[in-house]
């Protein structure tokens, strides 16, 4: 029987709300993020991320708040990612109730950390976030909100992500991210075919069929979605009513 395709919603957090933008930019107000996490979970979600875009120390401290409020009412696995610098906040994402953790900019920085954490709590909670932006017949990896442009191989770096601990990668076309013109099925097939973790495609979400279209022929394991059920120009379960339709093994909510 083949692994079940999961649906995740993204929470983008900054200032304790949810909001959302194109291309990481025009940010907008669209709701408080417990109460978003519970109708999306709800609505059949598998996994809930949250994002922290502001990522300084205040920032921090809120969305640790906020992941032990969700915590403690959701049932489906929930992420943490944005401005986690060290194991030991890491470790603080864990005890609020994550069980996963992403790392983008600080795993660039300092790759060790995927190690480490690895080690301390398992590669299954440690994911690799990866935003890419095509670069010629290649993608280049940026950090920093898709602000920093590296002269990291998005290819390359997802192999050595994998090497090095993560046990899942969340890849970002940046190019993609806020245009619902469908996922870059060329970027994620490159990395799906080039680890063997799962890879969640993000970026470009705008119809079910782009999230059929990502599932069926890139390799991903899971796509992420964001504004399009934030905005309400579709729901989680006629996503998933789409997938069955088109054959992909689903969970469908009870």
């Amino acid at each position: 029987m083949s692994l079940t395709r999961r649906v995740i919603v993204c929470l983008d957090v900054r200032g304790g709300r949810v909001v959302k933008g194109v291309q990481f930019e025009g940010l907008r107000d669209v709701g408080d993020p417990v109460e978003l996490a519970e109708r999306y979970e709800r609505d059949g979600a598998d996994e809930i991320v949250f994002l922290d875009i502001g990522a300084t120390h205040e920032e921090r401290a809120t969305m640790l708040d906020l992941a032990r409020r969700t915590a403690e009412r959701l049932f489906i696995p929930l992420t943490i990612g944005g401005g986690i610098r060290t194991v030991d906040d890491m470790a603080r994402a864990l005890r609020a109730g994550a069980d996963k953790v992403g790392v983008n900019s600080a795993a660039v920085a300092r790759p060790e950390i995927m190690t480490e954490g690895a080690a301390r709590f398992g590669t299954q909670c440690v994911v690799a976030s990866i935003d890419a932006r095509r670069d010629g017949d290649s993608w280049r990896v940026y950090t920093s909100g898709a602000r920093v442009r590296t002269e990291l191989d998005a290819v390359e770096w997802a192999r050595e992500c994998v090497a090095r601990g993560a046990g899942e990668i969340l890849l970002t076309s940046i190019d993609r991210d806020g245009a619902r013109t469908g996922y870059d099925l060329e970027l994620t097939r490159a990395i799906s075919s080039a680890v063997h973790v799962p890879v969640i495609a993000s970026g470009g979400a705008g119809t079910a069929a782009h999230v059929c279209d990502v599932l069926e022929r890139s390799g991903a394991d899971a796509a992420l979605v964001a504004g399009i059920v934030h905005d309400g120009v579709t729901t989680v379960s006629e996503l998933k009513r789409a997938m069955q339709d088109a054959r992909i093994p689903v969970r469908i909510a009870a």
